[in-house]
């Protein structure tokens, strides 16, 4: 997207992104891939990846399956990455999760950009942030000492309060383009669900939900597009439940999952902690309908009745009676699916590049003292 004119009064802008890259799909990896997309071509930002997941040498290719040795013998190459990356960046952009991981990427991010003089944003996703922020103090002194602290959801912004800490929200991106809004009639009993099989998402609850629908819709089908640790026992359930028209469909590339959402007509999720999930907002933008419980951070981002149906976590007979309902009533349907469209276009990225360039400006502009070379005699 080319930048208006007045941007071109303004110096460039050199971003560092440092993210999980597109090899394992997840919610921030797509994320910094869509900012590295829209920021090409633009006169005020020239952005670049440092990934948290740096391509191994031919030589140690191996490593990559082995878990535990991969995170350990990954460190070096990253603070290397960083080192190399961070010296002509304006600002530091660092995505952040939580737990150990905050402590694998973001921290090495900040302290490596505080030596070299960068300013720092970290951008923090996690739906984890109040227990991680609780338990890991040291996660609380990075965030105290970043320059900026930016969150996808007013969930997190919330949450950050509670600790003292002041961040500024950035909703995340939807590449429209890449789906297509179509209205549904009639409703069929097609789900799907795209979260991963962790724990915090609760695919099992999910499938009983859709069990419960069967008995109602022998013709439904679920489609289950992504992977992770509890595939098997998935699995095993839908055995056990001895359920049919359950799909499959592994893990998708960020490039072709409207498709997954074109094909079906509602889109169910039961995840018990979240923040602002991409995945729902993708649905919106596709016209397929959501069913989701409503953790915290998604009571933020859906409004049960007019963008879609919540229901209380863990309940899969609540669940199923949300999907049922959608069902029987294609009036009230539609209605929803055409304000949940609208409000996917809060999230296009004509809204959301005008915050980020703000935000990289007022850094770029501030006399930070922490900004300032430290000293690396050490």
């Amino acid at each position: 997207m080319p930048a208006p004119e007045n941007d071109q009064a303004n110096p460039l802008l050199r971003i560092a992104l440092v993210a999980p890259s597109l090899r394992y799909v997840g919610g921030q990896s797509v994320q910094a891939d869509l900012l590295l997309a829209n920021w090409q071509n633009d006169a005020a930002v020239e952005a670049k990846l440092i990934p948290i997941d740096p391509v191994f040498p031919l030589a140690l290719k191996w490593v990559e399956n082995v878990p535990f040795l991969r995170t350990l013998v990954r460190e070096p190459f990253f603070i290397w990455s960083l080192s190399r990356g961070l010296r002509n960046a304006d600002i530091a952009h660092i995505f952040s999760a939580s737990y150990w991981s905050f402590l694998l990427a973001p921290a090495p991010a900040w302290i490596m950009a505080r030596l070299l003089g960068v300013p720092t944003l970290i951008h923090y996703h996690s739906g984890e942030a109040r227990d991680h922020l609780r338990r890991f103090h040291s996660a609380r002194t990075v965030l105290q000492r970043a320059n900026m602290l930016i969150v996808p959801s007013r969930y997190l912004l919330e949450v950050f309060r509670e600790f003292q800490l002041r961040a500024l929200v950035v909703p995340n991106i939807v590449d429209l383009s890449q789906f297509s809004f179509r209205n549904r009639e009639p409703i069929r009993p097609h789900l799907i669900c795209t979260r991963g099989f962790h724990p915090y998402y609760a695919i099992d609850v999910v499938v009983r939900a859709f069990a419960q629908v069967k008995q109602v819709y022998p013709e439904a089908q679920l489609d289950l597009i992504g992977g992770g640790p509890l595939e098997r026992k998935i699995r095993g359930l839908v055995d056990h439940l001895k359920l049919r028209d359950v799909n499959f469909a592994g893990v998708a590339p960020h490039r072709e999952v409207a498709k997954f959402y074109d094909r079906a007509d509602i889109f169910i999720n039961a995840s018990w902690l979240d923040n602002m999930p991409v995945s729902i907002l993708e649905a919106f933008a596709s016209g397929t309908l959501v069913v989701s419980t409503a953790p915290e951070g998604i009571r933020h981002l859906v409004e049960h009745a007019r963008t879609g149906l919540l229901s209380e976590p863990g309940n899969p007979r609540r669940l199923a009676e949300n999907v049922i309902r959608l069902l029987r009533d294609p009036v009230a349907s539609s209605r929803i699916a055409r304000n949940a469209h609208e409000e996917s276009t809060r999230y296009r990225w004509k809204e959301v590049r005008e915050q980020w360039l703000g935000f990289y400006r007022s850094m770029a502009a501030s006399d930070v003292a922490s900004t300032k070379p430290m000293n690396t005699a050490c």
